[in-house]
């Protein structure tokens, strides 16, 4: 797979249905991840601004981003979102394939489990709520690969 950085990004278009979101209850991090994002899409520009806009809402202006480019074939250096610019970054070794890390001037740090846009709904609200559990030990990869072999059973 190639990965393409766009360094002019156009503005996207807005999401018309509900951000499918999971985050752990406010003031937990006892576990690896803190939740979990289902886009529709492996489209950056497309879909972070809705998940950065909620973000904002809940616990702070977003800043900045950073994927793994295995899952994300087009990465843009920065994101528009309503009111202010999201900077993204990636990196390749140092952070799972399967999370997002997003950064707020807060400053707070939260490590979402990207669900593919290709998982069925039960699957997918299986592996969010697992995410979203505080007592949940597993990285975003490790959770995959547990939902493939078991149905997500721990």
């Amino acid at each position: 797979m190639t990965t393409m950085f766009d360094r002019a990004a156009p503005a996207p278009s807005a999401l018309e249905s509900a951000l499918r979101l999971s985050l752990a209850p406010h003031g937990f991090r006892p576990g690896r991840l803190d939740g979990a994002w289902w886009p529709r899409s492996r489209d950056l520009l497309l879909e972070l601004p809705s998940l950065a806009a909620e973000l904002d809402a809940r616990w702070g202006r977003v800043t900045r981003i950073t994927v793994n480019p295995a899952q994300w074939p087009v990465i843009p250096r920065r994101v528009p979102v309503t009111g202010h610019t999201v900077h993204a970054g990636w990196y390749t070794t140092e952070q799972d394939e399967h999370m997002i890390m997003v950064c707020s001037y807060a400053p707070r740090r939260l490590e979402l489990l990207v669900v593919s846009p290709r998982t069925d709904s039960a699957g997918a609200v299986r592996l969010m709520a697992e995410a979203a559990d505080p007592a949940n030990t597993r990285t975003a990869s490790e959770l995959l690969a547990a939902d493939a072999v078991g149905g997500g059973t721990r």
